[in-house]
């Protein structure tokens, strides 16, 4: 009766052998997906949108180029609230770009707001605009547009971006799913 079992079993090798092949694998794709949020995009853009956020949520608000007016004191021992930032790129260059280290200049959009504790996002103290953010520094530089004394937005805008990313920064700035995944970060961060 053991040798039937043994013969049974040896017939059967192959099965046993794809069971355990397909059991490794599944095994190496939950390993592989509890990278998490913090796994670095495979696409250029996603890349790009990461680094972007990153530079934007570290920067201190002054560097946005905005005052952040509205926003609480904080003293030296206070912690200072964080920033919680959804970005859009309108484009990049140089445009044959295949690689994040490659990228020069971005162009695109942000919305930071920044999340003081138990205060909702519609009265947050909130920065946004078209964003230029020059890759070939560490940290990235950060140029918002903004209007002067003695020119207008839309002009300051044209003189700041190529044409083709000028007209998207006219007309579009969040997409829904990033503008969602703001809002849940952001009443994470203000303990809402």
């Amino acid at each position: 009766m053991i040798r039937e079992g043994f013969a049974g079993w040896y017939r059967n090798r192959f099965v046993w052998v794809a069971v355990i092949v397909l059991a490794v694998s599944a095994g190496a794709v939950v390993l592989l997906n509890r990278a998490g949020p913090e796994a670095e995009p495979a696409d250029l853009q996603g890349q790009i949108m990461t680094r972007m956020r990153a530079t934007l949520e570290q920067a201190d608000p002054g560097q946005h180029n905005h005052a952040g007016h509205g926003a609480q004191q904080v003293t030296t021992e206070e912690k200072k609230p964080p920033v919680i930032c959804g970005v859009r790129v309108y484009g990049y260059e140089p445009a044959e770009a295949t690689a994040l280290a490659d990228v020069q200049t971005v162009y695109g959009f942000h919305l930071c707001g920044v999340a003081e504790q138990k205060r909702p996002w519609d009265v947050a103290v909130k920065l946004a605009g078209p964003v230029i953010m020059d890759m070939s520094t560490e940290p990235p530089g950060i140029q918002v547009v903004e209007a002067t004394a003695d020119v207008m937005f839309t002009d300051r805008l044209r003189q700041m971006f190529p044409d083709k990313y000028a007209e998207l920064a006219l007309k579009e700035a969040l997409a829904e799913s990033e503008m969602a995944d703001q809002r849940r970060r952001y009443d994470a961060a203000a303990g809402l």
